[in-house]
């Protein structure tokens, strides 16, 4: 008789925040798909079982920000960034605009592992450079035009690194998720013309600030308390993602923040070739916020569940039975080590999170310690 499942990972810890799962449970895997999660499920009904003891297996994380087109300088290929790091799905933000949008479906997305979703730009070339200025390229209708013509692939519209004094790019990008029915994405900087408290109000629920802990964004009052109105929008159901990144994340603003009640709805990384050689990676991100204090249920359930919900995906970020079986699974170690941010200033801290094995749709795609191997010698 054949075996019920494909593959079973035995003797982990399992947080799944969705289901309200956070203990020791064997996972059955069966057509790519999570075929039963329970305490226990007998190795002779697995054709292949690998012994996860003293690890945490998880939901594929979910990285909501990232660059990984071709048209933008630092892009990074998906696969080799996101599999090593537990990452299952990512979303590039803005690397095409409307008018590239199908070359990037061509050149990535249909060639990669990972699962590539997109917030595509507001500007029709997207990020090749000086185009990002130019509002005669910022036009809301075909953006969201093609956002409608692609919905597997994109979830909506996005705004950044506008310069200029009006509100050619966030207004549009926001008026693109209108049009769309969809949401925005928006890296803001703030000038005398258009504030941070004016951007949150013409944001509507389900739209998203991106990096939340940046210097140039005034989270905090001259107090260091953070301003009403932020959480004012949050209320609204404003969506605050970290968007960490290369020069966009301080801890001078995130630890106070948090210790007053505001961490951020999503955990994303900003990956791309600058802020890769920094290690901000998903692990390494999702870290931080473990040394700074957040639970680590909390931690995997912003970088799992809350992203897939923000990003309209339902059917991602979780282990239910019958979900495509995209899973990491971490190790979290103790010791010493060194968390830096934007300012290249240090935070120590006494555990990290390490990502040991990646299964995307059942198959497992990273094994960073042979775990899923047979012994050379028993070969």
């Amino acid at each position: 008789m054949d075996p019920e499942f494909e593959l079973l990972l035995r003797g982990g810890h399992v947080i799944d925040p969705k289901n309200h799962l956070n203990g020791l449970a064997d996972i059955a895997i069966r057509s790519g798909k999570v075929a039963e999660v329970s305490e226990f499920i007998g190795a002779s009904r697995a054709a292949k079982v690998v012994d996860v003891s003293g690890l945490y297996v998880v939901p594929g994380l979910i990285d909501m920000h990232v660059h990984v087109y071709g048209g933008y300088e630092g892009w990074l290929f998906p696969d080799q960034h996101a599999l090593p790091n537990g990452v299952t799905t990512v979303v590039d933000t803005g690397g095409a605009g409307w008018k590239d949008f199908e070359d990037f479906i061509e050149t990535i997305i249909a060639k990669s592992i990972t699962r590539v979703l997109a917030f595509i730009n507001i500007v029709g070339a997207g990020m090749t450079g000086r185009p990002e200025q130019d509002t005669n390229e910022m036009e809301a209708r075909p953006c969201a035009e093609m956002i409608r013509r692609y919905p597997k692939h994109a979830v909506g519209s996005k705004s950044a690194h506008f310069q200029g004094p009006g509100w050619e790019s966030a207004g549009g990008a926001i008026e693109a998720a209108r049009l769309s029915d969809s949401i925005a994405m928006i890296d803001f900087a703030p000038k005398p013309s258009r504030s941070y408290q004016e951007l949150l109000e013409r944001l509507n629920p389900g739209d998203i600030h991106t990096h939340l802990y940046a210097g140039h964004i005034p989270l905090l009052d001259e107090n260091l308390v953070v301003n009403e109105y932020v959480r004012d929008a949050r209320g609204r159901g404003v969506v605050f993602d970290t968007g960490h990144g290369n020069m966009s994340f301080l801890f001078r603003n995130a630890i106070p923040a948090i210790g007053q009640g505001f961490p951020p709805d999503t955990i994303s990384t900003d990956l791309h070739k600058s802020s890769r050689m920094v290690d901000t990676t998903m692990p390494v991100t999702m870290s931080k916020f473990l040394v700074i204090g957040m639970p680590l249920e909390e931690v995997i359930d912003r970088s799992t569940r809350i992203p897939a919900e923000v990003l309209r995906r339902p059917e991602l970020g979780h282990l239910s039975v019958g979900a495509e079986a995209d899973i990491a699974v971490l190790e979290r170690m103790e010791g010493n080590f060194g968390f830096v941010d934007s300012l290249r200033t240090r935070l120590e801290g006494n555990q990290k999170l390490e990502c040991q094995m990646t299964l995307r749709a059942g198959k497992i795609v990273w094994d960073r310690n042979g775990i899923s191997f047979p012994k050379w010698s028993d070969v």
